[in-house]
C-alpha cells in the first residue's frame, strides 16, 4: 500500500529518476516545449512550478538554491527571462496537452509547455 507516499515511481530508482526529472525540467526551460509521456508530464508539472516560484523570488538564496540543480545558464534563463513573465501570476506556470498514445508502445503522450 501507498499510504502517503507522493510521486511516481517511472519504473527507475531513486537516482535515476532525479537525473531523469533533472533533465526534463532543464530542456523544459530551454525549449519552453517539449513532448513526452503524460506521467513524465504530470511529475515534471510539479517540479518545475516550484522552481519558478523560486526564481521569482530572485534574491541571492534562491539563486544559490537553483544553482544546486541546474547548470548556471538555465537558472539565468530562468531569473531574467521567465520568471518575470509571470510576476502577476500565483501558480499555473504550466500546461499539459494530451495527444494521444504511441504507436511503439501505445504510452499516452503530451505536451508540457510553459504558459505564455
Amino acid at each position: 500500500m501507498r499510504k502517503r507516499k507522493k510521486g511516481r515511481k517511472l519504473s527507475r530508482k531513486r537516482d535515476q529518476r532525479r537525473a531523469l526529472l533533472k533533465s526534463l525540467m532543464e530542456s523544459l526551460f530551454l525549449k519552453e516545449k517539449i513532448e513526452t509521456t503524460l506521467a513524465k508530464a504530470k511529475e515534471v508539472q510539479s517540479f518545475a512550478e516550484k522552481q519558478i516560484t523560486l526564481a521569482k523570488k530572485g534574491d541571492l538564496h534562491a539563486r544559490r538554491l537553483l544553482l544546486r540543480k541546474f547548470p548556471p545558464s538555465i537558472v539565468e534563463k530562468l531569473i531574467r527571462e521567465i520568471a518575470p513573465r509571470y510576476k502577476e501570476r500565483a501558480g499555473g506556470y504550466t500546461r499539459i496537452i494530451k495527444l494521444g498514445q504511441r504507436k511503439s508502445d501505445g504510452a499516452k503522450m503530451a505536451i508540457i509547455e510553459l504558459v505564455q
